[in-house]
């Protein structure tokens, strides 16, 4: 089956191959950016960090820094540092590599198991996934729009189904409001490995961020002017969840300034429990002429 297929794709991204101790090999995946998805690498480095982790203790907090743009057509190495094995946290530090120099630095702490004192804001009130179309399909039917040379990437077929509550017209200028609501599960069953399930979200946390930024000033994604790329990713994972199941991303942009947005975003399980925080910073920079590209 093709879901199953592309699935198994994703999976390969995050089966690192050990070249030593402390030490992982990753590949990459195209989805139409010209450079590795700022996701795919951050869920690699907490996959690499992950495999220096005494079973039993799970990520809590994840912060990474992109440094450089990924090649595609090059291997990624990732290098683990052990600062601290300590009685409950772990700490690990990543740095990714491409042709000797860094691209993304990852820092992450690993927790046990503990109880301890619970509350959580509510979950937004949306249509459920069922109602909404696939964000794939909707990309499909506009794909006489698409350049060509992006055309087969854009609409290929995908591990993850995203399924927007109000879509956005990527060749449209308007403005609106910096909220976005964004259903997404991957689209066939995982493996039960809990690593497995928090970085499929890693991966996704990253999809469609930083854009929400942009609303409110009527500039596309497809606007020649915008040069825009995230600086920085941070994820705090609070509850177990399984991301082949729904779940829901429900991201907003309260400022940018100095050529930066700034973007958080909430991901809840369809009963409504808060299972993970995100925010991140990044450039938005016009430049030059108007115009769609």
């Amino acid at each position: 089956m093709v879901s199953d297929s592309v699935v198994g794709e994703l999976l390969a991204l995050l089966e690192l191959e050990p070249l030593e101790v402390n030490i992982y090999r990753g590949l990459n995946r195209d989805i139409g950016s010209g450079r590795v998805f700022g996701g795919q690498v951050f869920a690699q480095a907490l996959v690499a960090a992950q495999r220096t982790v005494a079973a039993g203790r799970d990520a809590h907090s994840v912060h990474g820094y992109f440094l450089r743009a990924g090649d595609l057509k090059t291997p990624i190495i990732f290098f683990v540092d052990r600062p601290r094995d300590g009685g409950s946290f772990t700490s690990r530090r990543v740095t990714a590599i491409q042709h000797g120099e860094a691209i993304f630095h990852l820092s992450a702490s690993f927790h046990v198991n503990e109880a301890g004192l619970e509350h959580q804001a509510t979950m937004p009130e949306v249509p459920p996934p069922e109602s909404l179309a696939p964000e794939l399909r909707l990309i499909r039917e506009m794909a006489d729009r698409i350049p060509e040379s992006l055309r087969s990437v854009l609409t290929q077929d995908r591990p993850i189904d995203f399924r927007p509550v109000a879509p956005v017209d990527p060749f449209v200028a308007e403005t609106r409001e910096p909220v976005r609501h964004l259903w997404f599960k991957v689209v066939s069953s995982l493996p039960d490995e809990r690593i497995i399930h928090q970085a499929v979200l890693a991966y996704a946390s990253d999809y469609g961020l930083l854009p929400t930024a942009l609303y409110p000033h009527a500039v596309s994604m497809r606007d020649r002017r915008l040069q825009i790329a995230s600086l920085d990713h941070s994820l705090w994972l609070h509850r177990p969840f399984r991301a082949d199941d729904w779940l829901l991303y429900a991201m907003d942009s309260p400022v940018a300034a100095g050529a930066r947005g700034f973007v958080r975003g909430s991901v809840f399980t369809r009963a409504g429990e808060l299972v993970a925080s995100v925010a991140q910073e990044g450039l938005m920079r016009l430049r030059g002429d108007a115009g769609q590209g």
